[in-house]
């Protein structure tokens, strides 16, 4: 299986389209977003073409595609115009014998984890940063920001395929990928 990951589209239509257009290029079977999906939230600049109206449009006709979790910035309103569930705090997931604890990160994340097994993955959006780091014997694993990168870092998202993880621009191109070592 084939996931792909983004986070903290925060309104931006240009950012969304560019994330459409990887979801169509890369053909993963689900788009996992790990929220903050409408508002940019008081302490970010507006994003590139900010239109939450227009995410929602763009959003709602791949909605069987979509696994979403709740990001600080996203509300019960934002719900009501959205055709699938966004208000979950996390969600687990299994890829071979690896469990993925997906959550947006400003509750569970790095410094304040939920409890993992050795080879489990923490894997956060929030902090607009993308990394891969030990967690004592698990992993922390953020894809950064499709649409206001901090740090640096680029506009990015990444995917996951068995035990290999692809960090990607929005324009597709490969800056880091690593292998986890195999899960017991």
């Amino acid at each position: 299986m084939k996931i792909m990951v983004a986070s903290d589209i925060h309104g931006s239509a240009h950012y969304c389209r560019k994330l459409i257009e990887a979801f169509e290029k890369e053909k993963p079977d689900r788009l996992l977003l790990l929220g903050d999906l409408l508002y940019h939230g008081p302490r970010n600049d507006l994003p590139r073409e900010y239109n939450p109206k227009q995410v929602i449009a763009m959003l709602n006709p791949i909605k069987e595609h979509l696994i979403c979790v709740r990001g600080n910035c996203d509300t019960e309103v934002d719900q009501m115009v959205l055709e699938f569930p966004i208000l979950a705090d996390s969600c687990i997931l299994y890829l071979g014998n690896r469990m993925y604890y997906a959550t947006h990160g400003h509750h569970a994340n790095s410094q304040n984890p939920p409890f993992l097994k050795a080879g489990d993955v923490l894997l956060c959006g929030h902090t607009h940063v993308p990394k891969l780091e030990k967690l004592g014997e698990a992993y922390y694993l953020n894809p950064g920001s499709v649409a206001i990168p901090k740090e640096k870092s680029h506009h990015s998202y990444l995917l996951i395929r068995d035990d290999e993880v692809v960090f990607k621009t929005m324009s597709g191109e490969i800056y880091r990928g690593e292998r986890f070592p195999e899960a017991k």
